[in-house]
């Protein structure tokens, strides 16, 4: 493997930004050096910013390639390769596919089967071949309130690249809908129900949660310890959920919903992580507080792309403009999400880390990727 440099760029230190160049040598950083010169050989970046490759724990993009519309299922290798090339064009290079696990198999209607262990084994399959560009790892979101959470669980184990286990609780009247009424907006548009069967639907999913949620919960808890993995929580409202999430030993909260959660997260110890699209559109599509908000209140860690894989790197630049600190913004997407995993050989330009390494260019409010590199190699 020959080494890369990239030269005259504007380099995105761990807690500065400054012109310079880096080398990369067998899949490591192996060189830093300040100023604008570009030797024989090096790439000029032409003042480019360069930074640590993006590190996305939770999207919902591998989806989106399965099914692109209702009731079609795509070949899903190929759709598991095209989310892959989508990630690493928008400067991800470690993702963390997010998978349901939980279903609803006593309604057929309900279109909540199982899927998680297949789909994982393809996943697992195609980075064994070294078909993908980028790193996958697992992330396997417990849906509390289900019918098959532990049979489901039972089948992974220490050698499947779990490396997060999100606790989510989608009960009517809980968490993220706590506002039934903004559910019933979402179920009616989205899946075309009627009043009826959505009052039905709340009825079911209520009494499904009183009878099997705490068992869930603690089966949840018990194997990510068993796998090895981070906890992470999900849509924390108030501060008593907090104070579980704190004894249940979670890492990072995603997406709490009010800035009292966001609050008592920090004051448990426990990183805060929210949704770009959320800062970029200026709100939560489901009422909940605004990313900017949390942010203003120094109450934000971390960032995920959620939905929009594109919006990672722009949410980071954002908060970047917002702090008047690039290197603390693009942080967001690097070093704090690789940190709440363990992943502590990337997310950050310093010797001797590894070569994870994004190019990027600033056009107005909007930024291309014109490379990235994985291990050092250009991907």
């Amino acid at each position: 493997m020959t080494d890369t440099i990239l030269a005259n760029a504007t380099l995105v230190l761990p807690t500065e930004t400054l012109r310079g160049q880096v080398r990369l040598s067998g899949g490591r950083i192996a060189e830093i050096a300040e100023g604008a010169g570009v030797p024989q050989g090096a790439i000029d970046c032409e003042g480019d910013l360069v930074m640590p490759g993006l590190v996305e724990l939770h999207t919902d993009n591998l989806e989106r390639h399965i099914q692109p519309r209702p009731r079609v299922d795509w070949p899903h290798q190929a759709a598991i390769i095209a989310h892959d090339a989508e990630l690493a064009s928008v400067g991800i290079t470690t993702v963390f596919d997010a998978l349901r696990v939980g279903s609803v198999v006593s309604n057929e209607d309900a279109n909540y089967g199982e899927y998680a262990r297949a789909l994982a084994d393809e996943i697992l399959e195609l980075r064994g071949q070294g078909a993908l560009r980028i790193s996958h790892f697992l992330h396997l979101r417990a849906e509390i309130c289900s019918e098959t959470l532990v049979e489901e669980m039972a089948k992974f184990g220490p050698d499947d690249s779990v490396g997060i286990v999100s606790l989510m609780d989608h009960t009517p009247g809980e968490r993220q809908f706590r506002d039934v009424s903004k559910l019933r907006e979402f179920a009616l548009s989205r899946y075309g129900l009627t009043d009826e069967v959505f009052r039905q639907h709340v009825a079911e999913q209520r009494a499904l949660r009183a009878r099997v949620g705490d068992l869930h919960e603690a089966t949840a808890v018990a194997e990510a310890g068993r796998y090895g993995a981070v906890l992470a929580s999900h849509d924390d409202t108030t501060e008593g959920q907090v104070a579980v999430s704190a004894h249940h030993g979670v890492h990072f909260a995603e997406f709490p919903t009010t800035a009292e959660a966001a609050r008592a997260c920090h004051d448990h110890g426990i990183r805060v992580m929210m949704g770009a699209p959320n800062l970029i559109r200026g709100g939560s599509h489901s009422g909940n507080v605004a990313a900017e908000e949390l942010a203003r209140a120094d109450l934000l860690d971390i960032l995920s792309s959620d939905y929009v894989p594109s919006s990672l790197l722009s949410g980071a630049l954002m908060l970047g403009d917002l702090w008047g600190d690039m290197a603390r913004g693009i942080a967001c997407v690097t070093a704090a999400p690789s940190q709440a995993t363990g992943l502590d050989d990337r997310g950050r330009l310093s010797l001797g880390a590894r070569a994870d390494v994004i190019r990027v260019a600033r056009i107005g409010q909007a930024a291309a990727v014109r490379g990235a590199w994985v291990e050092g190699r250009r991907v």
